[in-house]
């Protein structure tokens, strides 16, 4: 007799590789015997100063509105967010993070036999989504570590239906110019959807960031997501959210959507946030500092990094990565490995507080000369 498993489940599923999450500081503390409390990570890219003091008494003021089921749209969220970009709050929909939202488009979307372009390494969740619905990811390979965008528009087929490009780039930290990107819409079909992924655009410091809220308005083929969980620290509450102006792409989403899928904490907070003017200001400030510091140390030890626009950094250690992981793990700092990307040398580092980079340093200093 055959058990459930073995039938069960979608054939769809059996090339998806589960995502990989960096280390919780719980888990590695529990693995190696070490005091939680002397433990740092940065493997996750998340905020090291944590959330606006105004989104921690939100919290504490709507902590009994946890009886209650949340307004299943999130109109007063999607209110501010239409305040704060100019735009209708009809066009704005929000999500248990930005890749929720991703997760909608390919179940509203993707059928077998369906293509979606991402760059390669891709930020893993659009292969998946991709795949869930038994559509092939068609990965195009970066250019200098950022999108490849004249390659990506030659890659469109009759069967695609989803472009994402990753702005900055995410494993990469790389990003693409707005005239790269408007030459590049200009050759997307109409019938294809791009998918703006803005997760980290709060940390981009360059002028010639593209504009993405000028495609939305302008009624391009584009979804912009971007996220409360990387700059506002929101990233243990689940929020983020789209903007488009296509009607019919914000109805296929609202078609597909769970019920009560965002928490009513993580609504008042994301809300809570966008009024505090210095959470964006101080963040990217410890951010640039930080990335200065790491730069600085990397070319005093001869490591080639790639220069970053989000607040973390790709590094080649030139040793195999897995081996540096674990001797800084066992120094008590979490990074991620770079050979899940395609890189084997390099591992990837979130840019923490000024100490936290300090630590990082000396424990790589020592996990390299260790291999020695």
């Amino acid at each position: 007799m055959s058990s459930i498993s073995q039938t069960a489940h979608r054939a769809a599923i059996d090339g998806i590789t589960p995502y990989s999450p960096g280390k919780p500081i719980e888990e590695v503390a529990r693995e190696l015997g070490l005091d939680p409390n002397s433990i740092i990570k940065l493997a996750s890219n998340e905020n090291p100063l944590g959330p606006s003091p105004l989104a921690v008494e939100a919290m504490r003021e709507h902590l009994r509105d946890t009886r209650l089921y949340p307004e299943t749209d999130g109109y007063p969220l999607r209110v501010a967010l239409a305040e704060r970009y100019g735009v209708d709050k009809e066009q704005v929909t929000i999500g248990r993070g930005s890749d929720e939202i991703m997760h909608f488009l390919s179940i509203a979307y993707l059928e077998a036999g369906d293509e979606v372009i991402m760059g390669d390494p891709p930020f893993s969740m659009y292969e998946i989504s991709t795949k869930l619905m038994g559509a092939t990811p068609v990965k195009v390979p970066l250019k200098d570590y950022a999108h490849d965008l004249p390659a990506m528009a030659g890659a469109v087929t009759e069967r695609t239906k989803i472009i994402y490009l990753a702005n900055p780039h995410n494993p990469t930290g790389a990003m693409n110019t707005g005239t790269e990107v408007d030459a590049f819409l200009a050759k997307a079909p109409e019938r294809v959807l791009v998918v703006l992924d803005e997760a980290y655009c709060e940390y981009v410091t360059r002028v010639d960031y593209p504009d993405s809220l000028e495609y939305v308005k302008a009624g391009r083929n584009v979804i912009l997501l971007r996220t409360f969980s990387k700059i506002y620290a929101l990233a243990g509450l689940r929020i983020g959210y789209g903007i488009c102006r296509r009607p019919e792409v914000l109805m296929s989403i609202n078609q597909v959507r769970e019920p009560f899928n965002t928490a009513n904490l993580a609504q008042w907070a994301a809300i809570a946030s966008l009024k505090d003017p210095d959470q964006v200001k101080r963040s990217r400030k410890v951010n640039e500092e930080g990335k200065a510091f790491l730069y600085a140390a990397f070319e005093r030890m001869g490591l080639p990094y790639v220069p970053t626009q989000s607040n973390f950094i790709l590094v080649d250690t030139k040793q195999e990565c897995r081996g540096v992981f674990g001797r800084l793990l066992r120094e008590g700092v979490i990074v991620r490995t770079g050979d899940i990307f395609g890189y084997p040398t390099m591992i990837r580092v979130t840019v923490g507080r000024a100490a936290e980079n300090a630590r990082f340093i000396q424990a790589l200093e020592k996990a390299l000369a260790a291999a020695g």
